[in-house]
């Protein structure tokens, strides 16, 4: 009988955050996701026995858990919730007020109604300086324990010391940051062999990730960042060390093996990036099998993934996507594996708006609807899904537990699907499609856009290049611990990591920990060679950190959610953006309060997201103004106008006026039924193209206006209109370099 062979593929990883040279770790991410996601993930499939599934754990990933598991990672955050707070010096409590309150404030700081307490009081304050006065130790202790207490995994929250813990709720000790302490100790020092006896008793496979993560088809030679989008702009200095990129790949399956007693079968390339140079690496160190997105697949084989309106797969691009394939021949041959990207997105960005039973249930219906067609005609269906292990699960109710044993019950009950690891499927497929050649691309609209193209990306690339260079020059007159740890520093530069961080699509709030990081590991490959590093690397990369502003066009449709509280990180993946300028100029003293906007359409609606300078709105009333032009009218310069009236940080009225209004010029009428807004730090709308009076070919045209007492306070841009193309998707990926 034919059966639905179910693939899940979960990539845990985080940058290396340590330092070689000071030997310290410069943010806290590996250990909070280590208690929680490392384990408790692999940990949950106890309970569910038959249902086998892929790990992908990232090598630097294990070096940094294994330094923490062994006590000796220097970690300025764990130093100053450990230490007690009566003891924290001022520059340690100011850092106390400043990060730790990064967590999600609906599902880990809002579970704790005293840490909801604290933050709510930090947010009266426009710094952590200006706070500090009015957070006595009790509160800072508080703080240190709960900080901490959000990060961990269900398992250990419901039983024992912590349980207790949870239950006291506030007015915690010293003493209560020693069980934590303890707890957190205990909890790293179990991670890895939870993974190794997972894989020794057959109900994972643990497959791995180049080195220190770097997008191998750009080590190999940055120009393929123009095959997959040509008019790319590249770097000055052309990269080309495909040894590096497989010295990356021996070093992962080498510690792989060396870490849980077998060599990995497969690899998951560092964001699914791959290329033909890529899979000849793979085939050279012996690999079975890499996955990659459908996107990479599409391209290589001209052709398109239709689906419904309900994002299920068609007839014949399932018959395309729900199956391996196979490059080359023999016992040489690769099977390649592509992710089915709308199911994977479920997961990760729209269930955790959904309760966990009504999501899983959905989840399993869509996946059999999918592969309906190729069970009918007799045959197996291979549904790959694959997805980040770790950041997704800080948007679900109790880090996604609940659903995740609502899935796993529901597959385990379905004698149509099998949960099966990719060597388990290989091994019982034996219909595979060969596939001679790939165009290079990631997980990320089939190209390496995000790493490599903005001038930022590009002038990391050149500061590598000349870094490289210098090592080549130069390492033979070094000694040889010098010489290695140099070469050590230049394979942790090459990481994507970076460059995730530089250029306009991404933005964090530790954005200048990342750029300096980076800067500081290209720096120590000159120090460690005996040499001082060039001036340049003591200059920010990111103009985010130089406040220019930036303009990034469309590259994806978009589908964000308006009405939830959480904002969906990559629901504004591929949106148009615009950054203010925040340079000074000679009038000194102009107060910011836009700091960005986000703009993007799909076939049917135009959506804006509107960023704020924290701390700067305030308890004031303020009117929010968006014109929207297309340019087919722009000879009457009568705009549509949306109005959001915002009052004690809430959106109180919201309406979208026609061009012919009285109060826009004209003689109409207002609609607020067809404008979904909402407002929680950020104002998000969705404005429909058919009220606009616009469609496919148009060219919009808007800016953003905040008043405050009737008089204009900001805008953006600060002369002139935002442009946004309307095309359709697949033009938007051809030529997204042209469309803002």
């Amino acid at each position: 009988m034919p059966a639905i062979r179910l693939i899940f593929l979960w990539h845990m990883h985080q940058p290396f955050y340590k330092d070689l040279v000071t030997g310290e770790y410069r943010l806290p991410w590996v250990r909070m996701h280590a208690l929680k996601d490392y384990y408790g993930m692999v940990k949950l499939l106890d309970e569910f026995p038959y249902i086998h599934q892929n790990f992908n754990l990232v090598p630097s990933l294990v070096v940094q858990i294994e330094e923490y598991a062994a006590g000796t990672a220097k970690d300025a955050w764990r130093d100053v919730v450990t230490k007690p707070a009566g003891d924290l010096t001022s520059e340690e409590k100011r850092f106390a007020l400043a990060y730790l309150f990064q967590a999600n404030h609906t599902h880990q700081i809002a579970r704790y109604p005293r840490y909801l307490e604290l933050l709510e009081e930090r947010a009266k304050f426009p710094s952590a300086e200006a706070a500090m006065a009015v957070f006595e130790s009790q509160d800072i202790t508080d703080l240190q324990v709960l900080s901490q207490l959000a990060w961990f995994d269900e398992y250990f929250l419901e039983e024992g010391a912590l349980a207790a813990l949870v239950e006291k709720e506030r007015d915690f000790s010293l003493a209560d940051q020693q069980t934590v302490g303890d707890a957190e100790s205990r909890i790293l020092s179990a991670v890895i062999p939870a993974y190794r006896m997972a894989d020794e008793l057959g109900s994972v496979e643990l497959s791995t990730t180049p080195f220190y993560h770097p997008i191998l088809p750009l080590l190999c030679d940055t120009n393929n960042g123009r095959v997959s989008s040509p008019g790319l702009p590249l770097p000055r200095r052309r990269f080309l060390q495909s040894n590096d990129a497989l010295e990356q790949i021996r070093r992962a399956i080498n510690m792989h093996e060396t870490t849980f007693g077998r060599k990995p079968a497969g690899m998951w390339p560092s964001e699914g990036s791959v290329s033909n140079e890529v899979l000849t690496l793979a085939r050279q160190v012996g690999l079975k099998w890499l996955a990659t997105d459908e996107g990479v697949l599409g391209r290589s084989t001209h052709s398109f993934f239709e689906r419904d309106s309900g994002g299920r797969l068609t007839a014949d691009s399932a018959q395309r996507l729900y199956r391996l394939y196979r490059n080359g021949e023999g016992d040489g041959a690769l099977s390649l594996v592509f992710r089915d990207h709308n199911l994977s997105d479920l997961i990760g960005f729209v269930y955790s708006g959904m309760p966990a039973k009504e999501a899983a249930t959905h989840f399993v219906k869509s996946i059999k609807a999918g592969a309906q067609p190729i069970l009918a005609g007799g045959h197996d269906a291979v549904v790959p899904i694959i997805l980040d292990g770790e950041n997704a699960w800080e948007h679900f109710p109790k880090s996604g537990r609940e659903f995740l044993r609502w899935l796993y019950d529901a597959i385990d009950s379905d004698s149509q699907i099998e949960s099966l690891t990719i060597s388990e499927t290989i091994e019982r497929t034996q219909d595979t499609a060969p596939l001679a050649s790939l165009v290079p691309g990631s997980w990320i609209n089939a190209n390496f856009n995000v790493w490599i193209g903005s001038p930022e990306d590009n002038l990391a690339w050149d500061y590598l290049a000349e870094a490289r260079d210098f090592y080549t020059r130069h390492a033979e007159l070094a000694p040889p611990d010098k010489r290695r740890l140099a070469y050590e520093e230049l394979l942790i530069a090459e990481g994507s990591d970076w460059n995730w961080w530089y250029g306009p699509e991404h933005h964090s709030a530790n954005d200048r920990d990342f750029d300096e990081l980076y800067r500081s590991h290209l720096s120590n490959v000159y120090r460690l060679l005996g040499a001082n590093p060039p001036d340049y690397l003591q200059q920010p990369i990111s103009s985010e950190l130089l406040g220019k502003a930036r303009t990034v066009p469309q590259t994806a449709y978009i589908r964000p959610q308006i009405d939830t509280p959480n904002i969906g990180y990559f629901d504004w993946l591929g949106a148009a953006s615009f950054t203010a300028d925040r340079r000074s100029s000679a009038m000194h003293g102009k107060q910011f309060v836009l700091e960005r906007a986000y703009a993007g359409v799909n076939n049917h609606d135009l959506f804006v997201r509107l960023d704020f300078a924290s701390d700067l709105i305030g308890d004031h009333t303020l009117e929010v103004r968006i014109e929207v032009l297309p340019a087919s009218i722009e000879q009457s310069r009568k705009a549509y106008l949306a109005r959001f009236q915002l009052s004690g940080r809430r959106l109180v009225a919201s309406e979208l006026l026609q061009p012919s209004h009285p109060d826009n010029n004209g003689a109409g009428s207002s609609s607020s039924q067809n404008l979904e807004s909402s407002f929680e730090r950020v104002l998000r709308a969705r404005l429909p193209l058919s009220l606009l009076g616009a469609r496919k070919g148009d060219t919009l045209l808007f800016r953003v206006t905040l008043f405050r007492e009737q008089l204009p306070l900001d805008s953006l841009p600060a002369q002139g209109w935002m442009e946004l193309a309307i095309l359709a998707e697949e033009q938007m990926l051809e030529t997204g370099d042209q469309v803002w």
